[in-house]
Formats: C-alpha cells, sequence, structure tokens
C-alpha cells in the first residue's frame, strides 16, 4: 500500500508542478495563485487514484470518502501555500548569502514545502482517516444523515 501511495503521490505530483510551473513561468501568474491551482488540481487526481487503486476502499462510501479528503485536503492546500510563500520569501531574503532568482526560489519552497506536506500531513491522515472505514466512518454519516434529514436521531445507536 505505501508503494502505491507512493506512485499516486507522484502523479499528483507531477501534476501540480507541471501546472504551477507552467502558469508561473510561461503565463507570468502570480506564484501563491499558480500554487493554489497546481495544489488543487493535484489533489483531485490523488484522490481519484487513491480511491480507485491505492487504498482499495470498496467498503467506503464515496461520499464519506470525499468529506474526510476535503478537510484534509484544506490543511494540505494551507500548509503547501504557506510553505512555498514562506520559504520562498526567506530565500529572496537571503541575498548576501544565496544568489536565487525569484523563478529558483520558487521552485525550490514548492518542492521543499511539498515533500514535507506529503511525508508529515497527506500519507498519514489518507491511510489513518480519510480511505479507512473506522469508527469514525458512521459518526460522519450519522452527522450528515442529521443534517440531510433535520436533527432527528437515526437510530438508537446514535445517542
Amino acid at each position: 500500500m505505501f508503494m502505491r501511495a507512493q506512485l499516486s503521490a507522484q502523479i499528483a505530483t507531477v501534476t501540480d508542478f507541471l501546472l504551477s510551473i507552467l502558469l508561473n513561468q510561461f503565463f507570468g501568474m502570480y506564484y501563491v495563485y499558480a500554487t493554489l491551482i497546481g495544489s488543487v488540481t493535484g489533489g483531485l487526481v490523488n484522490c481519484i487514484i487513491n480511491y480507485k487503486w491505492t487504498f482499495r476502499t470498496d467498503d467506503c462510501s464515496p461520499a464519506n470518502v470525499l468529506f474526510k479528503y476535503i478537510l484534509v485536503w484544506i490543511g494540505s492546500i494551507g500548509l503547501n501555500l504557506w510553505g512555498t510563500y514562506l520559504l520562498t520569501e526567506f530565500l529572496l531574503m537571503q541575498s548576501g548569502f544565496i544568489q536565487l532568482n525569484s523563478s529558483t526560489a520558487f521552485i525550490l519552497s514548492k518542492v521543499i514545502a511539498a515533500v514535507m506536506v506529503a511525508v508529515l500531513w497527506n500519507y498519514n491522515l489518507h491511510r489513518t482517516f480519510v480511505f479507512k472505514n473506522a469508527h469514525i466512518n458512521r459518526l460522519l454519516k450519522n452527522k450528515i444523515k442529521r443534517i440531510k434529514y433535520g436533527n432527528k436521531k437515526t437510530s438508537k445507536k446514535d445517542a
């Protein structure tokens, strides 16, 4: 499973990076916006591959997986955006020690932030929370039913 997750992450990362760099370098889009668009696109690719192939989630409903994935994804996008921004700005301020142009600083920062977020955030939460049919799935399903059908209890187990 770890190897499949890494392959899925690599495909999503290539999608993210290609789109981010293309938007920034060839279309002149501000690197924060390019990072956001790349992260969103890469995240969609990753979710689809993980659901269908990596974690083999036959026992998890797509709605539960999507809800949990979005929660983790919001954190991932925020960490990638802020990590890329802070590292890029930090590297650009180090002109006395390191000579980097803004394009190189952006790409280097994006790589560092993406690796750290992938290892420390995404894989662990995908494995233990998003694609896991655990007790949390029942709780989320009941919460969704309550939202959908009102605040009535759906069974005695919900109490």
